[in-house]
């Protein structure tokens, strides 16, 4: 089945015709369940070694939670900035998105120092300085001036502590982005792929204490532009085109990634593959982005956008619910999920791995997680509704006024 013209449009135009814009789009339930429950996994997956990491998603694909949070992160700002933009003009939006990268930076900050203060009690505690070398804080030990001057210009981030940076870069550079995007979907996606590529030709990163940043900005750029392609078609209020073949494709890619990752070797027995098959099945390159990585992501939003519910379907049950109100609180529960992911791997490593410590710290993080994020969703609502209240006017009385007359 062929493109509809509307999509066709724009993908080629990033217009779908005149009155296509609405003026604000609903709030997609798929966007907030699936970002919370991103949330949930990588708070697991930054505690190796603990056996519910096993059976977490990048276990049985190319991609993880990380690639879907930021092609999530995307859409998130094409929905509020790029709204904002169309709404009220981009001086506005830049206002809006220098507050929020303001508080994305404090609350860098603010991680980075907990978490240092957390390895600091732990080493006190135990009288084990190994743990200075869990997620490479030993530069803050060593010349602790220099370490916070890294950590203020962000050219210095112990493990784990590198995605909001990442975020930082890209939602700095969102304007330019969306007005790409708003061009020409196809010509922004692939700029954004040359510039990637042209990165790793000339190996190009950004510093990280005498080395390279995790998350490579210029390719990780490249997942952040396919969510505002996403974030734009959904502000147009455009529904994916039904195209079975591209479903049995990613369909196929997906089973496909599944079991390259859960066999053992090269299964196909073709030697030419024996190297591409055991990179995989260690992990695929994450820094630079491995393109198995982004075709999973790729393949896993296309089926997404096609076969999960729009709306608040998502939502409707109980663990929706408390995964969408995660997912609605998505800095507040990263930060404490990073910190409670630390003092995970203390607890585990002075358990010595025992499995009932292991399945205990889990299901207390996830749990105190998702709570933070059930108690600041009701903390707004209560808020805002008193807020509500007394911005109200008073009632005007049906009373008479009493007369001033004299009997």
């Amino acid at each position: 089945m062929s493109v509809a013209p509307p999509f066709r449009r724009f993908i080629l135009s990033g217009s779908a015709g005149p009155g296509a814009v609405t003026d604000k789009p609903a709030r997609d339930a798929r966007i907030d369940v699936i970002r919370g429950l991103c949330l949930l996994i990588i708070f697991i997956n930054h505690m190796p070694g603990n056996v519910v990491a096993a059976y977490t998603p990048h276990n049985f694909g190319f991609s993880d939670a990380a690639d879907i949070f930021v092609l999530l992160a995307g859409v998130s700002a094409t929905l509020a900035y790029g709204g904002l933009i169309e709404r009220r003009g981009l001086p506005i939006a830049m206002l809006k998105l220098g507050a929020r990268l303001w508080t994305l930076y404090i609350a860098h900050i603010a991680v980075f120092i907990i978490v240092c203060g957390v390895i600091a009690a732990a080493v006190t505690h135990t009288q084990n300085p190994l743990y200075i070398e869990l997620i490479n804080v030993q530069p803050f030990f060593r010349d602790t001036a220099e370490a916070l001057l890294g950590a203020l210009t962000l050219t210095y981030q112990p493990s784990y502590l590198d995605i909001l940076p990442l975020y930082i870069v890209l939602l700095a550079l969102f304007p330019a982005i969306y007005y790409a995007v708003r061009f020409s979907p196809v010509l922004a996606l692939g700029l954004s792929l040359a510039i990637w590529q042209g990165a790793l030709a000339l190996d190009l990163n950004l510093p990280n204490s005498g080395g390279t940043w995790f998350f490579n900005p210029f390719a990780w750029q490249v997942v952040f532009v396919m969510g505002v392609v996403l974030g734009r078609s959904n502000q147009l209020g455009l529904a994916a085109p039904r195209l079975r073949w591209l479903d049995a494709l990613a369909i196929g890619f997906i089973v496909f990634s599944c079991y390259a990752k859960v066999t053992l070797g090269n299964p196909t027995g073709i030697a030419a593959f024996n190297d591409w098959f055991d990179s995989v099945q260690l992990g695929s390159d994450k820094t630079n982005l491995a393109w198995s990585r982004l075709g999973h992501v790729g393949a896993l939003t296309w089926l997404a956008v096609r076969w999960l519910p729009a709306g608040d379907a998502l939502s409707r049950s109980a663990l929706g619910r408390i995964l969408a109100k995660t997912g609605q609180n998505s800095l507040h529960v990263f930060c404490v999920g990073i910190v409670l992911a630390v003092i995970g791997q203390v607890l585990l490593a002075e358990a010595s791995f025992d499995l009932t410590v292991q399945l205990a710290v889990c299901a207390g993080g996830v749990t105190v997680s998702a709570g933070l994020g059930v108690f600041l969703s009701w903390y707004r609502t209560v808020t805002s509704r008193a807020g509500a209240a007394r911005a109200a006017p008073a009632p005007v009385s049906a009373a008479p006024s009493p007369s001033l007359s004299p009997r």
